[in-house]
């Protein structure tokens, strides 16, 4: 059975976010801190992982990422908060 991560990155200051899904967390967190400067992640810094989700389906994962690419900012903080209010970088437990 396959598991889907639905994510969210930031900078060290909090001042951008970054919603992907991915089908290896651990693989896709290592290629953002490893981008160069002209992807987005590489450009801004954005690879600290403050909230993520899990799915069964593909299908679900993209729903869900495309729900939050349209969220505003404070609801997508309002989701980081409830889970990880001390905005932790999550990787270490991936």
């Amino acid at each position: 059975m396959h598991v889907y991560y639905v994510y969210i990155l930031t900078n060290k200051n909090h001042t951008v976010l970054y919603i992907g899904r991915t089908k290896q967390l651990k693989v896709r967190l290592i290629q953002h801190k490893n981008n160069s400067i002209k992807t987005f992640t590489g450009r801004y810094n954005v690879y600290k992982l403050v909230y993520f989700e899990t799915t069964k389906y593909i299908n679900n994962a993209i729903k869900r990422e495309r729900q939050l690419k349209k969220w505003n900012r404070e609801w997508k903080i309002n989701l980081i908060n409830g889970l990880n209010p001390d905005w932790k970088d999550l990787s270490e437990y991936i």
